[in-house]
């Protein structure tokens, strides 16, 4: 094995003892590094007591790992993800069971029901409790006090009251959560000498894949273990740190040699995987990034042919564009898992999602797709969708009319439903009903007839536009301290499938089509389906495909317009994307992005491309 290896990979193996930080660029071969080391360590070090752990942070990893490795090695090794080597720490103390740990699922029903119990008015609780768990987590990870923490995204009362709520739950059932078994270890090896005494005897080697992605927590557990011998081995890449949301930094990787001056250090930085011209990109993106190590990658693939850009009218149009081109792959003999559409955020998967089902193309989504297509904004553009064709449908009128704002009371509504007539005849007649309540139900039948006489494309634009319910969303987001361009976005994507629907019935039909496909990918085992590849570019990382697209690539989207203030994780991001690219690698951008003119991502110009010349040129022929 160690002939097929190159000088850097060597010098990786072949280290003794001590801390080392191993700096792997992508496609550089880590994981046949690691597998090599851990086989001369039990071959060739002449030591009693030599137990070799692997961490990694995914199942799929270490399962991998440990299939390559072979039956070798008896109980000397063990590959793990940092999840169960901390269960397995806590079982050893506490005498925890498998039977105590709370699923993700049976988490989210929990906390449906203390939500209830509180009487805050929510559009959504689904979404409260997704955005809780992001936080909740991040506040674990980093170690921090519940009454020193400020929540994104919530407001900070409401997430301490659920968080006490939610503990008092774990601990009146003697259960616990993935984020527990990191806290509560770290607090076990902190305090129990003889816990920490008899792990630190029993692997006298840790290696850790996926550096990167190590969060507070994590890193103080693993120098804890490491201790007092510091036979750390450790292999990352800092340019592919992208997970900053759940508390990973690349920080720890970057400073490790600080908190370890005896380090040694090596870089491999040859690239099995991707084309000369691919990685040139690649690392002409990455180089705006001031906090890293240079690596100036090498690869091993030729010189490759040249990136492709095109420039489409609008977000639907590329889409159609990327799945001809997706086509036109199919039919020249590549196959399907060999193709990736990697765009920024979840909800970019639709559109390409409906343009590959068109075409009677699979496709596989990696996050999940965003199913947006039954949330209450899309709930919200359907009622007012009904009343457009009748405003006699009194469920419809009940969940939109005070979004926007008419002021209309729960005690009117209720007077109301008590007579004889449809709601909105009856809200007229209301003896409580003030004069300017009167004209602002008359302006809401007034625009009631203009979306009757518009297709829903129209129709749902002049809800947003003219009767100001986009200006609902982003009050709504303010109540809820979160970011009114999430909910707009949701809004923009479920305003673009209505595009083709000639009416009510065929936009209710697409949503729930949508919806339907959304669903049995979640119900998807993994590898069980063939299909062309549709992530974010957080969902791609580890992957590699023949072909990728990289879409939208505007201001805004790619980098993100949400993370301006974090530029060097996106450009992090977007050099992960790039590098899932093996030969094939085509670059795109709407000009047109949800009825707004874009400006072109300012990566493309690190890249080297004058996009802002093509979208001016576009500008002037149009």
């Amino acid at each position: 094995m160690s002939k097929s290896l190159n000088e850097n990979q060597r010098i990786a193996v072949n280290h003794e003892s001590g801390p080392m930080l191993v700096l792997a660029g992508p496609g550089s071969g880590k994981t046949t590094v690691i597998l090599c080391r851990v086989r001369r360590i039990l071959s060739e070090i002449k030591e009693k007591n030599k137990g070799v752990l692997v961490v990694t942070f995914t199942k799929a990893a270490a399962l991998e790992m440990k299939e390559r490795f072979g039956g070798r090695g008896g109980n000397s090794v063990l590959f793990a993800t940092l999840h169960s080597l901390f269960f397995r720490i806590l079982r050893r103390a506490r005498g925890y069971t498998a039977a105590q740990i709370i699923g993700e699922e049976e988490k989210r029903k929990v906390l449906q029901r203390l939500l209830a119990e509180q009487n805050w008015s929510l559009n959504d609780p689904e979404e409260f409790i997704s955005q809780f768990l992001i936080q909740a987590s991040f506040m674990g990870n980093e170690l921090l006090p519940l009454m020193e923490f400020t929540p994104v995204g919530m407001e900070k009362e409401m997430f301490r009251r659920i968080h006490r709520a939610y503990d008092g739950y774990k601990e009146r059932h003697e259960k616990l959560d993935f984020d527990d078994m990191l806290i509560q270890c770290y607090e076990l090896l902190m305090e129990d000498h003889e816990t920490l005494a008899f792990w630190q005897k029993k692997f006298s080697y840790i290696m850790v894949d996926e550096f990167q992605d190590i969060n507070r927590v994590q890193y103080e557990c693993l120098r804890l273990l490491a201790a007092p011998k510091d036979n750390l081995f450790v292999v990352g890449d800092d340019d592919q740190s992208i997970y900053s949301f759940r508390g990973s930094r690349p920080d720890f990787l970057l400073e490790f040699e600080r908190q370890y001056p005896e380090s040694k250090r090596v870089i491999l930085n040859v690239n099995y995987r991707s084309s000369e011209r691919i990685l040139s990109l690649a690392e002409r993106v990455i180089g705006g990034n001031e906090h890293r190590f240079a690596k100036a990658l090498k690869g091993a693939n030729g010189k490759g042919e040249k990136a492709s850009f095109f420039l489409a009218e609008d977000t639907t149009a590329e889409a159609e564009h990327i799945g001809e081109k997706i086509s036109g792959l199919l039919e020249e003999g590549l196959s399907l898992h060999e193709i990736a559409v990697i765009y920024r955020t979840n909800l970019q998967g639709g559109a390409f999602a409906r343009a590959l089902y068109r075409r009677g193309i699979p496709y596989i989504m990696r996050d999940g797709g965003g199913n947006i297509y039954n949330h209450w904004i899309a709930e919200d553009f359907l009622a007012y969708l009904s009343l457009g064709e009748s405003e006699d449908a009194d469920s419809a009128l009940r969940r939109i009319i005070n979004k926007p704002k008419r002021y209309i009371s729960k005690e009117i509504l209720q007077e109301a439903e008590r007579m004889p007539y449809t709601l909105l005849r009856s809200l007229f007649v209301c003896p409580s009903l003030k004069k300017w309540q009167a004209e602002s139900l008359e302006a809401l039948r007034e625009d009631l007839l203009q979306i009757g006489k518009r297709k829903p494309y129209d129709a749902i634009n002049y809800i947003r536009r003219v009767i100001g319910y986009d200006e609902y969303l982003e009050e709504y987001a303010a109540f809820r301290k979160s970011s009114g361009r999430a909910f707009l976005e949701i809004a923009d994507e479920i305003t673009e499938l209505a595009k083709t629907a000639e009416g009510i019935k065929a936009f209710r039909e697409s949503l729930e089509e949508m919806h339907r496909q959304m669903q049995e990918q979640l119900k998807e085992k993994p590898g069980a389906k063939k299909g062309i590849t549709l992530s974010t570019m957080h969902g791609a990382k580890g992957l590699e495909f023949y072909a990728v697209f990289l879409p939208s690539l505007t201001e805004g989207v790619v980098p993100h317009e949400k993370a301006m203030e974090a530029l060097e994780e996106e450009r992090r991001l977007f050099y992960v994307a790039i590098t899932r690219a093996k030969e094939k690698l085509c670059l795109s951008a709407p000009r047109n992005r949800y009825g707004k003119e874009t400006k072109p991502s300012r990566f493309l110009k690190e890249m080297g491309l004058d996009a802002e010349a093509l979208f001016i040129k576009k500008h002037e022929n149009s």
